[in-house]
Formats: C-alpha cells, sequence, structure tokens
C-alpha cells in the first residue's frame, strides 16, 4: 500500500449526504474479488448515462475536465453507508482517489478506506461547504491539501481546518501497512510470547 504524507491534489465537491457503497460501485459492476478492474464502474450509476453502457454523463462532477486529475473528493454525511463491500474502497483506490472529505462516514467504509490508503478527513459539514465554495473554474484553485502528520487539511483559499484521526489509522495510513503488517511490526514481542508459552506449556505446540 502507498504511504500516505501530504497530498494536494484537485478535489471534487460531491455533497450529497447518505452516498451508499451500492452508489461507489454498483453490484453489477463487481464481476471478480479482485481489488483490479473496478476503476470504470466507480459511480457507474451516476457517470454514464444509461446502464450498462459506457457513456460519460457531462454533468457528472468526475466527468467535467477541470475535475479529470481528482484525488480528494468532498462529501456530505454517512459517506460509504449501506452494504459493508470493500469493492467500494477498491475501486476509489484503483480511480486515484486519496483522500475523502465528509462530516461523518460509516464506520466499516471508513476502516476499508483506511485499509486501501485511502485517508478519511472528518470535518463539519460547515467547513465542507466553504471549501467547495472556494473551488473555482482554475484548475489551481480546485486544489486542496491534507497533510497527515499535522492532520491538517488546507483549502484552495489557504484556511486551515485541524481533523481527528486514530494513532492506529494513521500509523496505517503514513507507513502503507495493511493489517498484517501492523501486526509483523510487533514481531519480537509475538516470538518472545512463543518462546516463553513453548516453555510453559510444551504440549500445545507439535514437536
Amino acid at each position: 500500500m502507498e504511504p500516505f504524507t501530504r497530498l494536494t491534489a484537485v478535489a471534487a465537491p460531491l455533497l450529497r449526504d447518505n452516498i451508499d457503497t451500492d452508489a461507489i460501485i454498483p453490484s453489477r459492476e463487481m464481476r471478480s474479488v479482485s481489488k483490479t478492474g473496478l476503476a470504470d464502474g466507480l459511480f457507474a450509476g451516476w457517470r454514464y448515462i444509461g446502464i450498462g453502457t459506457r457513456d460519460l454523463d457531462p454533468a457528472f462532477v468526475l466527468n467535467q475536465p477541470a475535475y479529470a486529475d481528482t484525488r480528494i473528493i468532498l462529501g456530505g454525511a454517512n459517506f460509504g453507508c449501506g452494504s459493508s463491500r470493500e469493492h467500494a474502497a477498491w475501486a476509489l483506490a484503483e480511480y486515484g482517489i486519496r483522500a475523502i472529505v465528509a462530516s461523518s462516514f460509516n464506520p466499516i467504509f471508513q476502516g476499508n478506506c483506511i485499509r486501501n490508503g485511502i485517508v478519511p478527513v472528518t470535518l463539519d459539514p460547515e467547513a465542507i461547504t466553504s471549501l467547495a465554495a472556494a473551488l473555482a473554474p482554475d484548475p489551481q484553485a480546485l486544489r486542496i491539501t491534507v497533510d497527515l502528520p499535522t492532520q491538517v487539511l488546507i483549502g484552495s483559499d489557504g484556511i486551515a481546518h485541524a481533523f481527528q484521526i486514530a494513532d492506529e489509522a494513521k500509523e496505517m495510513l503514513l507507513d502503507g501497512l495493511d493489517a498484517i503488517d501492523l501486526t509483523l511490526k510487533r514481531r519480537a514481542e509475538i516470538d518472545g510470547f512463543i518462546t516463553a508459552d513453548r516453555a510453559r506449556r510444551n504440549w500445545v505446540y507439535p514437536s
């Protein structure tokens, strides 16, 4: 997983509450259990004019030229609600999304984002509205910065917004670790426990 430290990138406003995982990646777009091949299906119900087609809807924000290089999404409340499908985070990551800013997240989706290198930034609705209002047609003005070490988001207007993130989630994102990698950072402690436990309960361990 690619580590995340600081990102300055185009941010696309998708200011809708309750964007569920079926909107992020419709079930019809999930044809395998692989993490790849999902980007084309991201927001398929909104990006394309008809079901089963790849005819772009020009009204959808990610199809507009100014947002072609979007890496950050500004969303509404309860982002990622609905089913627990991890395909939603996989599709976002494969498309290139590295951060989502919302006033709240579904907890399972939030965890899936962290395990796939996407920073879930929680801000007040008023702050998100202000960030979206500052965006302009000039591509440079569409850029915002997410600085994970300092836990600060800087809008295109230069205003800084502090955000909170759990220590373990921050460590995983900064170091590019999945849950197994995070556990293996304590390999010495694990090996020490096994050695001591083998001495105490040798009968538990096969010879």
